[in-house]
């Protein structure tokens, strides 16, 4: 697993080991490995949803006198922040 692969990649992996593991054609040896590697991607995976959980507190809180309005994606142009 790369460190710095996103979220949707980490899901994937995990999906396709769990389709290997299900299948039950795997020898044992390779069994325990993908088995380990899938804890692996889902500790990875519970990680980044803190994070991205965090973040979105820390906004709410420098936001919270913010009023809410709905979101138009036409409003948003190409410059950075």
């Amino acid at each position: 697993m790369h460190k710095s692969q996103d979220f949707e990649q980490t899901l994937t992996q995990l999906e396709t080991i769990v389709q290997r593991l299900e299948s039950g054609n795997l020898p044992l040896e390779d069994a325990l490995k993908n088995f380990e590697e899938g804890i692996k991607l889902a500790q990875a995976a519970k990680t980044k949803l803190q994070q991205a959980e965090q973040q979105i507190q820390i906004l709410l809180q420098k936001s919270s006198t913010a009023p809410l309005q709905e979101f138009n994606p036409d409003d948003i142009d190409d410059r950075p922040f």
